[in-house]
């Protein structure tokens, strides 16, 4: 018979209890890592902002990592990382996974640093703050809720791929229409997504007990947050950030 992840043994008070604080601290790991690699590519996509551009100018930074082949490089090296770590999971170290996810977070910093050229500050900041807010809130349904969302999974992933490929269409066709109604879809799939993946780390978890991958789990389950955060960062971005056109 299948195991309900949400109670997973039938065992005494005191190993449910000590099965409880492993799962707290099991997820403060996750979350530890995923502020952290926030935090990181926050400050690296700073710095790369200032050094792309000066009084008002492009520099030669600025034209190397936006207007030069690198471009694609920059675009899409954080998704080389993304593979690396997934497809690698077993045969990395735990050092050699954490420094992945290190080297992920800062090139995702050089590659987001382009939007503080493209909004001011002061939106970016505020879409920030709205992002972290619902994104606690998000994260804590799917840690506390007792509804199994695995039932989403195939629907959020169908959306997720719709919204891929919309974008590389959209590259194309440059349409503000198709952007905003991406944007919202996205807010969507995102939003979901991160209760959903809060509950799957929670679900690893319970399966992993005693696994020496569990350490391993953490980072992927940051990854995981991360990306869902960075995405819905970005969505809101582009719904409610000030062009600095």
């Amino acid at each position: 018979m299948a195991q309900d992840y949400r109670t997973p043994y039938r065992v005494g008070a005191g190993s449910a209890a000590e099965i409880d604080r492993g799962l707290r601290s099991h997820m403060l790991h996750v979350y530890n890592y995923m502020a952290s690699g926030v935090l990181l590519t926050g400050i690296i996509a700073l710095v790369f902002a200032h050094l792309a551009v000066s009084d008002g100018q492009i520099t030669s930074v600025g034209q190397a990592i936006y207007l030069s082949p690198l471009k694609w490089l920059v675009m899409f090296s954080p998704l080389a990382m993304v593979m690396v770590m997934s497809f690698g999971l077993n045969k990395l170290s735990l050092f050699a996974l954490q420094a992945c996810f290190w080297v992920f977070a800062g090139l995702m910093g050089v590659s987001l640093s382009s939007i503080f050229l493209a909004f001011t500050g002061e939106s970016i900041a505020r879409v920030f703050f709205i992002t972290a807010a619902s994104f606690g809130a998000l994260s804590l349904y799917g840690y506390t809720t007792k509804k199994d969302l695995s039932g989403w999974g195939s629907f959020l992933f169908m959306g997720l791929i719709g919204i891929v490929i919309a974008s590389l269409v959209n590259l194309f066709l440059g349409s503000t229409m198709l952007q905003f109604a991406i944007s919202v879809i996205g807010v969507l799939v995102f939003a979901g997504l991160t209760a959903y993946d809060t509950q799957k780390i929670k679900e690893l978890y319970y399966a992993n007990l005693g696994h020496e991958a569990m350490a391993k789990l953490s980072i992927m389950g940051a990854l995981r947050l991360y990306l869902d955060f960075i995405n819905l960062f970005l969505m809101l971005l582009r719904l409610f950030g000030s062009s600095r056109n």
